[in-house]
């Protein structure tokens, strides 16, 4: 199972992927004003490639989007992508991919 911790300090954050206790992942971001944030970075740990943690952290970052009433701007080649194969986590884009 894959456990992601938010932290933000109200210039910078991040979701930090776990499984099992050892980190698989970290997602970074840093506040645009204070209406949204951009994903400036995704990283996922060699071994767990391909088991779905970049997807787990940016869907967290969705989520707390959405609980905030903010917007995101995915500069990360991964996030844009990810987000651009999936519609229904679009509705928290400054502009549509």
């Amino acid at each position: 199972m894959i456990e992601v911790k938010h932290t933000n300090d109200g210039k910078r954050g991040s979701f930090e992927a776990f499984i099992d206790g050892t980190h698989a992942g970290l997602m970074t971001y840093t506040w645009a004003g204070e209406d949204r944030f951009i994903i400036d970075h995704t990283e996922v740990e060699e071994e767990y490639n391909g088991k779905g943690v970049g997807k787990e952290m940016l869907y967290s970052a969705v989520d707390f989007a959405r609980e905030q009433g903010k917007t995101i701007i995915p500069l990360c080649p991964f996030a844009k992508a990810t987000f651009q194969k999936h519609e229904e986590i679009q509705d928290v884009l400054v502009n549509k991919v």
